[in-house]
C-alpha cells in the first residue's frame, strides 16, 4: 500500500483514518529532543536500524502492533518492542528510503506481516539506543489491509500481539520504571507484560504530543533488576 516512485518507497498521508490526524501532526512538527535526550552521535557512529510503529483498527479501536523479543537474544532479551532491526545492504541508502524498507522487511521476518497491506505515512527523527549502539529511525504505518501475524522464528520472537491505544492511555496502566543504575523512564503494564525502555519512551511521547495522554500517577514505580 506504500507507493513507489521509480522503485523508491514513498510516504503517503492520503486516505488515513481521521483519528490518525494528530499523529500525522506529530510527524510534521516534533523535534528530536522532544522525543529523547539520546540522539545519534554527531560523529556518525552507530548501526543504522529502523522500527515499524504500526497503527491498526481492532475490535477495541485503534491499536499498535508489538512483539516480545526472545529471552535468548544477546541484547534486549525478553523485552516488548516494535518490529524492527538493523538495515541490510539490500535495504538501500540509510539517508533515503533504506529505513522504510528495513522496517517493513524486519516486520515481515519477525511477525509474518504482509507489507502490501501497510501504508507508510511518516518517519520520526532518528534516535539512539546507547546500550546497543543502534541509530533508530521510527517509521510510522497504517495497517490498511490486515494480515495474520504471529511468531515466525521463536529464536528471535517470543510472541506477537496488539495493544489498544485506549489501554496505553489508561492511567491505571501507566508507571515509571526505575533501573538499578538510577535511570527512570515511562512504562505501560498491558497485555500481561511490562513495556519499557526505548519502545515505551517513543509511545509515551507519541501519546503526549498527539494529545491522547491522560493524567496519570508518576509516583507509581516499577523496579527493574540488574538483568534488565
Amino acid at each position: 500500500m506504500s507507493d513507489t516512485d521509480g522503485g523508491r518507497l514513498r510516504l503517503r498521508t492520503d486516505g488515513l483514518p481521521g483519528w490518525l490526524d494528530p499523529v500525522v501532526r506529530v510527524v510534521e512538527t516534533v523535534e528530536p529532543l522532544q522525543l529523547s535526550r539520546f540522539l545519534p552521535p554527531e560523529n556518525g557512529a552507530g548501526r543504522q536500524s529502523a522500527v515499524l510503529i504500526l497503527f491498526g483498527e481492532g475490535t477495541h479501536g485503534p491499536e499498535l502492533l508489538l512483539m516480545e523479543r526472545a529471552g535468548s537474544l544477546r541484547s534486549h532479551a525478553g523485552q516488548p518492542s516494535f518490529p524492527g532491526g538493523a538495515l541490510d545492504p539490500q535495504d538501500g541508502d540509510p539517508k533515503d528510503d533504506g529505513p522504510l524498507r528495513a522496517a517493513l522487511r524486519e516486520a515481515e521476518e519477525e511477525t509474518g506481516l504482509d507489507p502490501g497491506g501497510v501504508q507508510l505515512f511518516g518517519v520520526l527523527p532518528k534516535l539512539y539506543i546507547p546500550v546497543s549502539g543502534f541509530v533508530v529511525t521510527p517509521v510510522l504505518g497504517w495497517w490498511r489491509e490486515r494480515s495474520p501475524v504471529g511468531v515466525v522464528d521463536p529464536n528471535e520472537t517470543a510472541r506477537v500481539f496488539t495493544v489498544p491505544v485506549a489501554d496505553l492511555t489508561d492511567p491505571a496502566n501507566r508507571a515509571v520504571t526505575v533501573h538499578p543504575s538510577g535511570h527512570r523512564g515511562p512504562a505501560f503494564l498491558v497485555e500481561s507484560t511490562l513495556v519499557w525502555g526505548f519502545t515505551a519512551g517513543v509511545i509515551d511521547r507519541l501519546l503526549h504530543y498527539a494529545g491522547w495522554e491522560r493524567p496519570w500517577d508518576r509516583e507509581k514505580q516499577v523496579p527493574l533488576d540488574w538483568r534488565a
